[in-house]
């Protein structure tokens, strides 16, 4: 029976998805996990995340332009 990955290993499973780089041990225990649940929580606040953080720094660019 595998463990429950914890929840620094969901955050490290989600952000090596969005680079496309993953060990085979990681997927392998990723889908072992029983629900998908953290994986979906943490992929959608990280994208968000990451939405706000590429406005802020257009945002900031654009201020420093004009």
């Amino acid at each position: 029976m595998a463990t429950k990955p914890t929840l620094w290993q969901v955050f490290c499973s989600t952000l090596a998805a969005f680079f496309g780089v993953q060990s085979e041990r990681n997927r392998t225990r990723d889908f072992e996990s029983k629900s998908i649940i953290p994986y979906v929580f943490i992929a959608i606040f990280s994208t968000a995340l990451f939405i706000i953080l590429v406005i802020g720094l257009v945002n900031a660019a654009l201020y420093l332009v004009s």
